[in-house]
């Protein structure tokens, strides 16, 4: 603690002091140029502030700033959370308010500039600061001198380091440490740009595999002229690097561990017989304190003389400051200084930074009114403009230099006279440009800097916001101590000897990759490319597992998936199989099949690499979360032994994840050096426990599954018997493939509403993001909490329609609801999304509009929360969450549920948000970790039961599904027992028809042909017949009628190669149908040669598929006869082999979903008829085709035939749809012509 003397204050103006205490600080002025400055004689380390407002009184401070600086000039503002920071003062004149700094300042002078006060009084304080003695050993650097520290032993091997300093300068380039060693290690501190530079090289080798330089960058804006500090800590090749209290780690490249220098390490530059590449780099100018290398205090030994600096230049141990005065403007401000008026030579110059493409740097009138100069920054180039008021042509314009808003120091030089005018940027005289149009000059009295006073409340828009330093008019240096004064000149809102630019880029908040690009007030990232969005490039565009695309309808195929979504690492390409009830993730690499090893081979050992598509983290993640995962793995070998025995060192082995060597095979598991015969006891040898060990000079082979998945992925495998005559072998390894994501269904269900899980503090000071599903009936309820201090986060259900996402920074609660036209307490699954960040904070519900709250531009940042986090919250909720993410990593709910009262593991109940995803008549089936479909009364595959089942008919071949199972005798099928039977393929569901329904897609080339025939106990039946003509035709005989009713569908030709998919429906009251195989109609046989050639696919008849039933061996297999050999087709989504015709053209193109509706009377039966043309055509195959089903006895009842098509069907060449369209009277046309003519 400082016991502040009047002494040691100084300010702009009267101040009223007390010994005991009483009085304060009051200026004469209360605005915003006042501060109060205290000296402690010499550097103190700060830690705390306090503030009282004047004794009895009603003068405080409200806000304020504070101002730190070695030497009374080159002040520098306290920064806290990316910002300039103003503190909170005082509400009276008695309390007393006190900050604990975020980080501790040293200095020697300390400044308060008020920022607002009491608007009842005026400015009043009384301040006290907190902190402690700072005392440290400076070495000032000229830029010539070098300081080396040469070792006792001409070489240090090293496989630590630890070097610290801290450093001070006002240039932007120069060397701060070097050293190297003649085996091309090295390790090179320097400043670029004013940012921090780290090099570093452990070893490469001359054929160039392995390449071992690194290069971080780190920090900027260094050439402030204030302190410093670094500290690198190395072990290995893991780096820690901290640049004032900002710590990067990273991994050096290449494959060696140890820094090897020879001779010395040098500070403040290269040394004199560095290599000539290396002449080109800028020694180190500044002071630098505080030097310690590995324990070596290098400041101390240089003052003690026990070091030699080079011979050129001077070392001394005292700080030697810039005589440079900046100032800085913000976007309100103007400087005005005096020149030399009437004079012929206009001359400026000055050096300035910024951030904004745009503001204006310079403004001159010219005398006499000749016209006026201004110099602007405009689009990051500088350009000037003269207006000239005396000639036609009245502007001359003139720009130099590019991306100048970088935040670096640039000189601009402009010079004009008559007729002549030069812009320099940089000093750079090569790329000046001039200009010698007709110009007549004159300078006037006043220069303005920054912006340009037009009256008394106005200023030019687009002012400058930046700093400038080293300002000259007229080639006279501007004296600003004297403006600040005010004896020189005029100014507004500028900050003399002070210049407070931040790079808010610094440490860069764009995630994953984002470019971050800014202007004075804020920062912007790009995220193009990166596989991440938001504003700060924090959530990954791509879902997290294959799981996550099949619940969004995804089929088979390769995706990016993003295993730790937010985290830090990146996209994957993976392969999701989703033709299973598991989906299963397939990660490939680059080893080829049966890949050769040995054969008379000079190596002892062969290792082969397995190169992955991702890299061995994102393996892991994969792994981690899935529910199983496996290996294929094959060793084939002849003279090549693999494991030797459980007691013998092995031959072979394979290396797996954390870089471990295993001495198991696949079929095996670990600790157990065997094979799978070893296993299973059934190895070529019994003596041996691999096929392999047994030594034969015939070729073996040891296969299996590698299914431990905390050892996958395999990295390598090293074959080792291979070094004698004759010893041959083979490896094959297949990629990493995991089924399941234990991650996306992670579920609990909280049934009472004082029930909560409890989990460690939620790390998300400037990133937050949270997501999970939750399902309820309860109108409300808290999901997750944390608390702090003060700061707080939360998300909860506020009422049945709105959700809340809250929290609290340190600037006030902030609260974000999204409210719902639906109900959310529905009992179904929603989704939540919640981010926060230093731009903004949004909350997402399902597919509802995002909603998004921008951060403010000043204040807190960082989220400190201190106690535990609770999900279901303290106060209660009543349901289910399932994945819940927060940055990246997933909470295990079920774990933690297993010992939570009134908290249970998993969740029913997800047939009722994802049972829509069952298609074609599939059931969803409730499962512990989600839910599946059941395809087995569909005639479709897959887990969703949307894959087509087809076949390849040749010529020859039919097929034949029998109702009945084989040996029902007819007595028993038609008897009322047998309706009752346990047999699910005989049960009344079968042969008791209430409703029929009757389904296929066909495509084929060849006409006349029977697509399918369906047969009764009786002589009815029905058969689907393709006519000569390609026209299709409905043929059915029931009971009563001497000839068939024959309907035909003739508007275009079906046999065209394309597939066409047919649904035939019949309903009837109250029937039950006694059923058997009958004899096909003698008349349909001559449709059945030479037979069907084409492909079948998705045939359904009621809840029988006959072609599934045959290509997927299940119970009802047994009903299934085949002639021929049937091959399974994927027919019904074959690529186009011929094109498709137009909308414009093709009848039978749907219009917007509109269908027209035709209806025929028939008697006895009803049957609806749905026809659609696809658009995907398939390839051409010959096959024949007789399906024989048995049907349910037919009643007589009214009837009705539809067909549905799309407008502009309407003209189709069709006898029967013309018909079917204008003829009342069609039933009574098919009742007297039951027969047709067959062509």
């Amino acid at each position: 603690m400082c016991s502040l003397q009047s002494k040691c204050l100084r300010s702009t103006s009267l101040f009223c002091f007390n010994p005991t205490g009483a009085g304060g600080w009051s200026p004469s002025d209360s605005d915003h140029y006042q501060w109060l400055q205290v000296d402690f004689g010499n550097r103190k380390q700060i830690s705390a502030i306090a503030t009282q407002g004047r004794y009895s009184s009603s003068d405080w401070v409200t806000q304020y700033r504070m101002l730190y600086s070695d030497t009374g000039r080159n002040w520098k503002p306290y920064h806290q959370d990316g910002n300039i920071w103003a503190f909170p003062g005082n509400t009276n004149s008695d309390s007393v308010v006190r900050h604990d700094l975020q980080h501790p300042v040293i200095a020697r002078y300390v400044r308060i500039v008020p920022l607002d006060w009491n608007g009842e009084g005026q400015i009043g304080l009384r301040i006290e600061v907190y902190g402690c003695s700072y005392w440290a050993d400076v070495i000032n650097f000229d830029g010539h001198v070098v300081l080396p520290y040469r070792f006792r032993n001409k070489k240090m091997k090293t496989l630590k380091d630890v070097i610290s300093l801290k450093f001070k300068t006002s240039e932007s380039e120069g060397v701060i440490f070097h050293g190297e060693g003649q085996q091309g290690d090295y390790i090179t501190l320097e400043l670029k740009k004013a940012k921090l530079v780290l090099n570093l090289n452990l070893g490469s080798n001359q054929l160039g595999s392995i390449y071992g330089h690194t290069s971080v960058m780190t920090g900027s804006l260094l050439d402030d002229h204030h302190w410093h500090s670094i500290i690198i800590e190395r072990h290995g090749r893991n780096i820690n690097l901290t640049l004032d209290r900002h710590i990067q780690h990273f991994r050096t490249n290449g494959e060696f561990d140890y820094l090897d220098l020879d001779y010395e390490i040098t500070f403040g530059g290269m040394p004199f017989s560095g290599k000539p590449s290396s002449n080109s780099r800028k020694n180190f100018k500044g002071c630098m304190e505080s030097i310690n290398y590995n324990g070596n205090n290098i400041t101390d030994l240089a003052k003690r003389k026990k070091l030699e600096p080079s011979n050129v230049g001077n070392l001394s141990f005292s700080c030697v400051e810039p005589h440079t005065v900046p100032v800085f403007f913000n976007d309100t401000s103007y400087l005005e200084v005096p020149g030399r008026p009437s004079q012929d030579l206009f001359s400026v110059s000055f050096l300035f930074r910024t951030w904004n493409p745009n503001g204006l740097l310079v403004f001159s009138n010219f005398a006499d009114g000749l016209g006026n100069v201004e110099i602007d920054i405009n689009e990051g180039k500088v350009s000037v403009h003269i207006n000239v008021t005396q000639i036609k042509k009245n502007r001359i314009d003139i720009s130099s230099g590019s991306g100048l808003n970088d935040g670096q120091w640039h000189e601009v030089r402009f010079l004009a006279k008559e007729n002549f005018a030069v812009l320099t940027i940089d000093g750079d005289e090569a790329s000046a440009v001039r200009t010698n149009s007709p110009l007549q000059v004159k300078t006037g009295e006043k220069y303005f800097y920054g912006g340009k006073k037009i009256s008394e409340q106005n200023l030019l828009i687009h002012s400058f916001q930046g700093c400038m330093q080293f300002i000259h008019v007229d080639d006279q240096l501007v004296d600003l101590q004297a403006v600040e004064q005010g004896k020189l000149g005029s100014f507004a809102n500028v900050t003399i000897d002070m210049c407070a630019i931040i790079d808010r880029c610094v440490p860069n908040h764009c995630e994953h990759g984002g470019k971050c690009t800014q202007t004075w007030d804020i920062f912007k990232c790009t995220c193009d490319g990166t596989g991440y969005s938001g504003a700060t490039c924090h959530n990954s565009i791509y879902e997290l597992s294959c799981e996550a695309y099949k619940h969004l309808g995804k089929t088979s195929n390769y995706y990016w998936i993003d295993p730790d979504g937010s985290g830090a690492l990146g996209p994957l390409k993976v392969y999701c199989n989703m033709t299973e009830d598991k989906v299963w993730t397939t990660v490939y690499h680059d080893l080829q099949p049966q890949t050769s090893v040995g054969g008379n081979s000079l190596e002892k050992l062969s290792v082969l690499q397995l190169n992955y598509s991702a890299t061995m983290d994102q393996i892991s993640a994969i792994t981690s979360s899935a529910e199983y995962c496996e290996q294929f793995i094959s060793y084939s070998c002849k003279m090549s032994r693999l494991l030797n025995t459980p007691e013998g060192n092995p031959y072979t082995w394979w290396v797996g994840k954390a870089n471990e060597k295993h001495y198991y095979w696949g079929g095996s598991g670990p600790g157990i050096q065997k094979c799978a015969c070893g296993i299973e006891r059934n190895c070529t040898d019994p003596k041996y426990y691999c096929n392999c060990d047994a030594d034969y000079k015939q070729w073996r082979k040891d296969t299996g599954m590698l299914s431990y998945k905390e050892h996958l992925p395999v990295s390598q495998v090293v074959v080792g018997d291979i070094d004698r005559p004759g010893s041959e072998a083979k490896i094959s390894v297949g990629p990493v493939r995991c089924q399941g994501d234990r991650n996306y269904w992670n579920a609990a269900s909280f049934i009472t509403s004082s029930s909560y899980l409890h989990f460690s503090t939620f790390q998300g000071e400037t990133s937050a993001d949270i997501s999970f599903y939750f399902k309820t009936s309860a109108s409300d309820g808290v999901f997750l909490e944390n608390l702090g201090n003060t700061d707080f986060i939360k998300l909860e259900l506020k009422s049945a329609a709105e959700v809340s996402f809250s929290f609290d920074v340190g600037n006030g609660p902030v609260e974000i609801v999204v409210r719902s036209p639906n109900q959310l307490n529905d009992d179904q699954w929603h989704r939540v999304n919640a981010e926060r960040n230093v731009k903004q904070a949004s909350l997402q519900v399902d597919q509802l509009p995002l909603e998004v709250r921008k951060a403010p531009t000043e204040g807190h940042t960082r989220l400190e929360l201190y106690s535990q986090l609770y999900v279901g919250g303290q106060r209660g909720f009543l349901g289910c969450i399932r994945s819940l993410r927060m940055n990246g990593v997933t909470l295990d709910l079920e774990e933690r549920a297993k010992v939570t009262p009134g908290v249970k593991p998993g969740c029913s109940g997800h047939c009722t948000s994802y049972g829509m995803y069952c298609a074609n008549g599939g059931k969803c089936v409730e499962k512990y970790n989600g839910y599946s479909c059941d395809c087995s009364k569909t005639a479709y595959d897959g887990p969703f039961c949307i894959k087509d089942v087809g076949a390849f008919f040749e010529e020859g071949m039919w097929l034949r599904y029998n109702f009945h199972s084989p040996g029902t005798s007819m007595k028993d099928l038609v008897s009322r027992t047998l309706l009752s039977s346990t047999d699910p393929e005989t049960t009344a569901t079968d042969l008791n028809l209430n409703k029929e329904e009757l389904s296929f897609s066909f495509s084929t080339t060849k006409s006349p042909c029977v697509l399918l025939y369906i047969s009764s106990y009786t002589q009815d039946f029905m058969a689907v017949l393709v006519k000569p003509s390609g026209n299709l035709q409905i043929r059915y005989s029931l009971g009563g009628t001497k000839e068939p009713y024959n309907i035909d569908i003739d508007h275009r030709n079906m046999a065209n190669g394309q597939p066409h998919t047919v649904n035939i429906t019949r309903n009837e009251r109250d029937i039950v149908l006694q059923v058997k195989i009958g004899k096909i109609d003698q008349d349909i046989y001559k449709y059945n040669t030479p037979g069907f050639t084409g492909c079948l696919s998705r045939v359904q008849f009621n809840q029988i598929a006959p072609l599934k039933a045959a290509l997927r061996p299940t119970n009802a297999s047994s009903h299934v006869h085949i002639q021929g050999e049937l091959v399974e087709s994927n027919c019904g989504a074959s690529p186009l082999t011929i094109p498709p015709m137009s909308a414009a053209t093709d009848p039978w193109h749907l219009d917007s979903g509109k269908v027209e509706s035709v209806g025929i009377l028939l008697s006895s039966v009803i049957f609806s008829f749905f026809l659609c043309s696809g658009v995907i055509a398939v390839v051409i195959f010959t096959i024949l085709c007789t399906l024989v089903f048995l049907i349910r006895y037919m009643f007589r009842h009214k009837g009705t035939y539809h067909t549905n098509e799309a407008k502009g069907a309407e003209s189709a060449e069709s006898a029967d749809a013309a018909i079917m369209n204008n003829d009342p009277n069609f039933t009574e046309t098919i009742d007297e012509s039951k027969k047709e003519w067959l062509i």
